[in-house]
């Protein structure tokens, strides 16, 4: 079997002319965030193979763990132009500085809103997948075109990894979380904080399992959808 590291498959094309440094973009939580999540990555994700990050933003998440889990092939993707620079940015500062960085592969344009949205054949099956505070900042269908395209997406034996603030049993988890959920709908009435319960049907509909859950830090939860073979499920 081909060592993952080591193929060459292209996930996009370069951009036109490479972005330059100013073209990374910052999310200070990420340095808050990066060491408990990468704590719960180290639990469930393989010891090696390729993953799909969704809505990989920044590109500092991807940068991070890559480097910190140098056998998975770490495949970004995200539907902004802006922020796919940033992930470009962050890749070609690290290959300068040899920090790291080879087994970080460049974004993949991919909207998860959009309907059926499916990925190249060459690129099509992932030994798991990524998703991290994007399901409350984005329209439910988000949600519905995440689940959906692991599903689709996922190897036999994989699963879906999903981080960010969740309500239990219809109630918030926090006062802060209450807050934080009340903001958003203000910024926008198709976002908010999702019920677990409610995640959890969208898996299940898409042949997951019942998530691992493990409390985070700052009333976050880090989850993770084993996809079920069709004995299991």
């Amino acid at each position: 079997m081909p060592d993952p590291i080591n193929e060459q498959t292209p996930a996009l094309p370069e951009e036109a002319a490479p972005p330059g440094p100013e073209a990374r973009r910052h999310a200070p939580a990420t340095a808050r965030n990066r060491e408990p999540i990468a704590a719960a990555l180290a639990d469930w994700l393989p010891a090696s193979g390729r993953l799909l990050e969704l809505a990989s933003g920044t590109g500092e998440h991807a940068l991070y763990f890559a480097a910190r889990f140098p056998r998975i092939v770490w495949q970004t993707s995200e539907p902004d132009p802006q922020s796919r620079l940033s992930i470009q940015a962050y890749r070609q500062d690290a290959a300068r500085q040899a920090a790291g960085a080879a087994n970080l592969r460049a974004p993949l344009a991919v909207d998860v809103t959009a309907d059926d949205w499916r990925l190249p054949a060459d690129e099509a099956v992932f030994d798991a997948m990524v998703c991290i505070n994007m399901i409350h900042i984005a329209p439910w269908a988000a949600a519905q075109g995440l689940f959906a395209g692991a599903g689709r997406h996922l190897a036999a034996g994989g699963g879906l990894f999903v981080y960010g603030p969740f309500k239990r049993g219809g109630t918030h988890t926090a006062p802060s979380n209450a807050a934080f959920d009340e903001n958003l709908r203000r910024q926008n009435p198709a976002w908010g904080v999702r019920d677990l319960e409610a995640v959890t049907a969208l898996a299940q509909d898409a042949g997951l399992s019942q998530p691992l859950i493990r409390e985070m830090p700052a009333n976050n939860l880090a989850l993770w959808f084993a996809r079920q073979d069709a004995e299991s499920a």
